[in-house]
């Protein structure tokens, strides 16, 4: 079952509760059961995994990807791996794909980096997670800084509808 969000948090669109109120709502929704743990701010995903007491490769980034045609959607990646570009291209059959600036990305999902997630994200882009994902329980953003979401991996992205695929090469 989802966490109830803190009811003192900040009212802020994107660093406040309001990120992780959608995050949560839209887990519930799913029938999604998330973790949600409070957490110091990092600097990278390295520290957050020590933070964390987890390996890099056991936080999953949300990442948002740009097609040529002005649409979005979200790939799923761990944090010792990065997204192959070839591959990821070609499962889409498309010839151009880019990681958008921080702030048309926050316009495509009402999520600042590094709290972005498909859940909650204000529309529901596709998403695509890397195959070495499945069977685990990854860390995610929750939708506001100092917050990570504990999840089933096969469940997400169940509950998702995502697309499964080696979309990832090691960092």
């Amino acid at each position: 079952m989802a966490s109830s969000p803190d009811a003192a948090t900040s009212s802020s669109t994107t660093s406040g509760g309001v990120g992780r109120e959608r995050f949560l709502a839209d887990a519930a929704a799913r029938g999604l059961e998330v973790e949600i743990v409070e957490r110091l701010a990092a600097k990278s995903l390295e520290e957050a995994a020590g933070i964390l007491g987890i390996t890099p490769a056991d936080i999953v980034k949300s990442l948002v990807v740009k097609h040529k045609d002005g649409s979005f959607l979200f790939a799923l990646v761990p944090g010792d791996r990065q997204i192959s570009w070839p591959k990821l291209r070609g499962l889409l059959g498309v010839n151009k794909l880019s990681l958008p600036p921080a702030d048309v990305a926050l316009e495509a999902t009402g999520y600042e980096r590094g709290t972005i997630t498909p859940l909650g994200s204000i529309r529901a882009w596709p998403v695509y997670a890397d195959a070495t994902i499945a069977g685990r329980r990854i860390s995610m953003g929750a939708g506001q800084h100092g917050y990570s979401a504990f999840v089933d991996a096969d469940a997400l992205t169940t509950a998702l509808g995502a697309v499964v695929a080696d979309i990832s090469d090691p960092a």
